[in-house]
């Protein structure tokens, strides 16, 4: 993967970079705004509807067998327990956190990852950048988590939005080890129609949680703001479908470990448009807890094989 193939242009991989960086960074605020129009499970169902639809017509377009019952029973399963547990997580947490530090508590994935990759315990805790990089993570973790305790005790709610994403971050971990040693396609899973299915099972599952919980009864369309539209299409043309696109092209003619370093470019990427068009205030406390966590999964990651990394947004 380390070759450039010819088509692979040098304009075009920039291209692609730019949107796994920056893109992929900036629909944590894009969802942030979504949210103001739309409750959070129909958001997600209209998304990856739209989204995992297109995309499946554009494989089929292009002679992609997409009708096989092994890659579809297979996407099935990363669909929901990835994609849907993930963005599900992220939205709920966001009605209670600001965009930036939603981004910043969901990078301490990596961090799970490896730390409950319990068939490679004896080699990653064999080196000490990784336990320290585990140590420091964690450390990251509840530093955010101390200080909204203390924003609770003041009459907030910030500590509800943590630990949704922290149990989005271990279920989002366990998904990933669950694929990675048990599933037989990964490959195919991870190219362009298995995504266009696990979009499109996450999508039902949205779909099932949002007629449950009403959301479909009680959202009246007229009375969403335009913006909540722009946002919603923002996400499913950039988000899902060219960023997404983008990241699976650069992994078949970049090096994965390079690819991979979407992974720490993203949470400064949303902190920076959360404080900028958000107007998210953003304490030294959030900012430091923010450069531990990423300290702390460069260090884990740093034995890491690359491969194991996941696209979130």
């Amino acid at each position: 993967m380390g070759s450039r193939p010819a088509g692979a242009g040098k304009a075009g991989v920039w291209f692609a970079y730019f949107l796994i960086y920056v893109v992929w960074g900036s629909t944590y605020y894009a969802i942030g705004v979504a949210l103001k129009g739309f409750p959070p499970f129909l958001l997600g169902a209209i998304r990856f509807s739209v989204a995992g639809l297109a995309l499946l017509a554009w494989c089929g377009f292009r002679g992609e067998a997409v009708f096989r019952w092994k890659l579809i029973r297979t996407s099935a399963v990363s669909g929901i327990v990835l994609l849907f547990i993930d963005m599900a997580v992220v939205m709920l947490a966001q009605q209670y956190l600001g965009s930036a530090l939603v981004a910043t508590i969901a990078s301490s994935t990596a961090i799970w990852i490896v730390a409950l990759d319990v068939p490679a315990w004896k080699q990653n805790f064999r080196s000490a950048a990784t336990l320290t990089g585990i140590l420091t993570g964690f450390l990251g973790v509840v530093v955010l988590y101390a200080e909204q305790l203390r924003t609770d005790a003041a009459g907030g709610h910030g500590t509800y939005g943590v630990l949704i994403l922290v149990f989005g971050c271990i279920s989002w971990a366990l998904g990933t080890l669950y694929a990675k040693y048990r599933s037989s396609t990964a490959e195919e899973v991870n190219a362009f129609a298995g995504s266009a299915w696990q979009m499109l099972f996450a999508s039902a599952m949205f779909w099932i949680c949002s007629f449950a919980a009403g959301e479909a009864g009680r959202t009246d369309v007229t009375e969403i703001p335009a913006s909540a539209w722009f946002s919603l299409a923002y996400l499913i043309v950039f988000g899902s479908l060219m960023a997404y696109s983008a990241y699976v092209w650069l992994l078949k003619v970049r090096p994965a470990a390079e690819v991979g370093t979407h992974a720490y470019v993203n949470p400064p990427v949303a902190v920076l448009i959360g404080m900028a068009l958000g107007k998210e205030h953003v304490t030294p406390v959030q900012i430091a807890g923010l450069a531990v966590i990423l300290l702390g999964v460069m260090l884990a990651n740093r034995r890491k094989k690359a491969g194991d990394v996941k696209a979130r947004r």
